[in-house]
């Protein structure tokens, strides 16, 4: 007896994002107020980051709402029902649980179950992780449309008297629908990680240390525990990174990553209508801009002066952004860049919706 043939899917050629949307926190923060907390200026921190103000979430909005909102927007854009999703993708590094995934839950909420639904732990390279998949699994046919959502609540994981990293971060969402296409409008991803700087950019302490604390707690008296415990929210796990190792990593090897994508889409920077960047440092983008040699005519993202460092929603909002003010730049080329905690890198040239 002869083994049957396997069923394949059918394949669709090309896919391309098809709709941006966005969630911005309704409460600013800015310089000043960072300087209560920080022995540090306006002056300066516009002049290292470039950053004015950032957008951060209050206590009833959780990161989940954030998500929805702008999901909500892109699929609404894109013209298609929730339904009708094949996959929802969750970028993100600040989901309060290991499990179960964020992107479930938004899954539920939008009404695209019983879709796929899983995260993507690629701290600001999330959003392009995502894209990467979104485009095999719509060429694929596992998905005709796949929502994207890099979703951040940063605050969360703040210490605000640490210098390194807490006045740079934002909360906020951003998300795309990705769907097939006519013509190629995702170019071949270059993405990638390197270990070995594991420890550049991260937590101050794992969960791991919280509970070894409890556990210490429950052993002893109740003053003891009293003492132990008021230690346990001076260990609560909040970012820090090693700022000059990421600021030359991102500038000299970053540029080489938009190169890559650039060489691997066949396009050159003057055939760019758009860069958009992860808004980490307005100094980095500066940098980049330069390394790249774009010519005055690419409008570069700089969505970090009001909305601070976003880790994986920042690319998506720059770029919701960047269309709203220029709306000519629909339907031309544009080069999305993410890097981040890992390290690890992601990058594409799109075709913009």
């Amino acid at each position: 007896m002869s083994t049957p043939t396997l069923r394949q899917t059918p394949v669709q050629e090309h896919s391309r994002i098809l709709s941006f949307g966005a969630f911005r926190p309704s409460v600013y923060v800015t310089n000043e107020e960072i300087c209560q907390w920080i022995d540090s200026s306006d002056e300066w921190i516009r002049q290292r980051t470039g950053i004015v103000t950032r957008h951060r979430a209050p206590a009833e909005v959780d990161l989940i709402d954030m998500a929805e909102g702008a999901a909500r927007e892109a699929i609404q854009k894109a013209g298609i029902e929730a339904a009708q999703l094949g996959a929802v993708i969750v970028s993100t590094v600040s989901h309060p649980y290991a499990t179960p995934s964020a992107a479930a839950l938004l899954c539920d909420r939008l009404g695209a179950t019983p879709a796929p639904a899983y995260d993507i732990s690629a701290a600001c390279a999330g959003y392009c992780y995502g894209v990467a998949q979104a485009d095999a699994l719509v060429r694929s046919g596992a998905a005709e449309y796949v929502l994207v959502v890099g979703a951040e609540k940063l605050s969360d994981y703040i210490d605000n008297s640490e210098r390194s990293i807490s006045f740079l971060l934002g909360d906020g969402a951003g998300a795309v629908v990705v769907g097939p296409s006519e013509a190629p409008g995702i170019g071949p991803s270059v993405w990638g990680s390197d270990g070995s700087k594991w420890s550049t950019i991260g937590m101050t302490h794992s969960l791991l240390d919280v509970r070894d604390l409890s556990d210490e707690a429950e052993r002893e008296g109740a003053d003891e525990a009293a003492a132990v415990l008021g230690t346990e929210a001076k260990i609560w796990p909040t970012l820090r990174q090693d700022g000059q190792s990421v600021f030359r990593w991102a500038v000299w090897e970053m540029a080489k990553v938009a190169k890559r994508a650039l060489d691997a889409a066949g396009v050159q920077p003057e055939d760019l209508a758009a860069f958009v960047p992860h808004q980490a440092n307005m100094r980095i983008i500066d940098e980049m801009v330069k390394q790249l040699k774009l010519p005055e005519s690419v409008v570069v993202a700089r969505d970090i002066a009001d909305a601070g460092n976003t880790s994986a929603a920042s690319i998506p909002l720059a770029a919701h952004r960047l269309l709203k003010e220029n709306p000519e730049l629909s339907g031309k080329l544009a080069l999305q860049i993410g890097f981040g905690a890992g390290l690890v890198f992601g990058a594409q040239v799109i075709s913009l919706p």
